[in-house]
């Protein structure tokens, strides 16, 4: 598969995203470029991807953003939102990313199946790859927040 090929279902994960968010939350989110490749802010949402191109979806923001999107998502108070609402909510915005990304795919040869959602936590995350990847990131943004988007295929 050729490096445009892994940019245009890049341009389809990060518009499923922010349709995503857009529908879920009603906030609406701009691509802009992306920053440093390697780091990652403290909440990520991660799924598989399986079929004739495999890879990963990432999806991280810090958890102050991750708090307000699942207050919207869920109804709730920013005050009575807990750590399992916010990262069951990021695995849902993972899983509906994908779902959306692999519902537009459907019927092309890279169609794949979708893992379970996870979320990993902590500061100064990075993702190292021992051989050859393509990476397609995407930072989307409204005024001053931001959240990243990354697809890894291998």
């Amino acid at each position: 598969m050729s490096d445009s090929s892994f940019e245009q279902i890049g341009d389809i994960f990060t518009e499923a995203l922010a349709e995503v968010i857009s529908t879920a939350t009603g906030f609406s989110f701009d691509i802009q470029p992306a920053l440093d490749q390697d780091s990652f802010d403290d909440i990520v949402g991660i799924m598989g991807l399986y079929g004739e191109s495999r890879g990963m979806l990432f999806i991280s923001m810090n958890e102050a953003l991750m708090r307000v999107l699942c207050s919207y998502m869920i109804g709730v108070t920013l005050e009575n939102i807990s750590r399992e609402d916010i990262e069951d909510a990021l695995c849902e915005l993972v899983n509906m990313t994908a779902g959306s990304a692999k519902r537009q795919l459907n019927g092309e040869d890279d169609a794949f199946t979708l893992s379970p959602p996870f979320v990993m936590r902590g500061q100064n995350l990075s993702v190292v790859h021992k051989h050859r990847v393509h990476v397609v990131a995407r930072r989307l943004g409204n005024g001053g927040k931001s959240l990243m988007m990354r697809v890894v295929f291998y």
